[in-house]
């Protein structure tokens, strides 16, 4: 629901301009959705792997988030292109986008929208996480939505069931991505929120990683598959326990 800009300052400054699409113009709740993206990202930048955030406001009307510019393409089409950069940092982008989501934990949001698409990798393997509009506070109690917005291949089982659901879903949706980014297909491929809820309950087609890879490590495999557990509570309870043992797994 909006373009990205490249936007310089008086010294030619590189910026990322995020503006509003203008066919969004009337559509208020687009817009609430937007503007707490950029609160969110405000309150949780300050972290390297997250991406930075310069300031937010409105352009003719038009809300628009400033961030900083870096030379990156996103995962999902660098594994398509089975760019180098991935096979010479992939342990290192696996430790950083847990390490992202643990800050967004940590300072009481989940991502809600965590997928390839959403992580940033430049040329030297960093990353950073983006899209921030489907956030929530992590709460005391599981959160229920008036909506299920999202990515149906990343959802956790109770999300796309419509059930209230908590941090743990960003869990799921990690061990999702790192599946993928391993043995460059998802875990349970589907046409459908349907289809795949259908994969995620009957696991009788479903692969290891270490069944598509052999070189993926046995420990880093069993990370992987408690994430993406069916019931949340055999997953990790929180992401800073999944990240201490996700760097033991790589030896880091």
């Amino acid at each position: 629901m909006a373009d990205i800009w490249l936007a310089t300052d008086s010294n030619n400054k590189p910026f990322a301009l995020r503006r509003m699409l203008e066919s969004y113009k009337w559509n208020f709740f687009a817009k609430r959705r937007f503007i707490r993206g950029c609160e969110i990202l405000a309150s949780i930048a300050d972290n390297e792997n997250i991406i930075g955030y310069v300031e937010h406001g409105k352009i003719k009307g038009q809300p628009y988030l400033l961030m900083e510019y870096v030379e990156a393409e996103n995962l999902k089409d660098l594994y398509l292109q089975h760019d180098p950069v991935l096979t010479e940092n992939v342990a290192q982008i696996l430790i950083d986008m847990a390490g992202g989501l643990e800050h967004m934990h940590e300072n009481g949001y989940m991502h809600l929208d965590f997928k390839p698409e959403n992580v940033l990798v430049t040329r030297n393997g960093g990353v950073r996480l983006v899209d921030f509009d489907l956030a929530q506070r992590i709460d005391d109690k599981p959160l229920k939505l008036a909506k299920n917005p999202g990515t149906p291949a990343y959802m956790a089982p109770e999300q796309l069931r419509g059930e209230p659901i908590t941090h743990r879903v960003d869990i799921f949706a990690f061990g999702v991505a790192a599946y993928e980014l391993l043995t460059n297909q998802r875990p349970f491929p589907g046409e459908s929120p349907v289809e795949i809820l259908k994969r995620q309950m009957d696991r009788s087609t479903f692969f290891t990683p270490r069944q598509l890879n052999p070189d993926v490590p046995a420990n880093l495999e069993k990370v992987i598959l408690r994430c993406i557990e069916w019931d949340p509570e055999k997953r990790y309870p929180f992401m800073g326990v999944m990240a201490r043992e996700l760097r033991a797994a790589l030896y880091v």
